[in-house]
């Protein structure tokens, strides 16, 4: 199939697909005329990264998946080195929860301070 089809099945633009060659995530072979042609496996690949950058993946941590599948996995993180990015980018999101909920409890405390300070005087 053409970029086109890819991008179109694909969920993407032939402007994304490009990009993805560019990083190496994706590799066209080319046909007599030199135009781009894909097949049912980089269907494959590009849901796989369009899944994982879906959910906040960058697409240089989509590279062990893809790598996985190429070499005839049925699924992108049956690899370890697959596995081990969700456990980065699990503890990623940890740390970033956590931040997150101190900021919340200190504009709590904040907001608390505030409406304390509002009440009018009772005497």
């Amino acid at each position: 199939m053409r970029i086109g089809e890819l991008a179109r099945r694909g969920g993407t633009t032939t402007r994304a697909l490009r990009y993805y060659e560019s990083l190496g995530l994706l590799t066209a072979r080319r046909s007599a005329n030199g135009q781009r042609e894909y097949d049912e496996d980089d269907v494959r690949l590009v849901a796989e990264i369009r899944s994982l950058t879906g959910i906040g993946f960058a697409l240089e941590d989509t590279r062990p998946f893809v790598e996985c599948l190429r070499t005839g996995h049925p699924s992108g993180d049956a690899c370890p080195a697959s596995v081990a990015v969700y456990r980065r980018k699990l503890a990623e999101l940890d740390e970033c929860i956590d931040r997150l909920e101190a900021a919340r409890e200190r504009v709590r405390a904040q907001l608390d301070q505030a409406e304390l300070r509002r009440r009018p005087c009772t005497r």
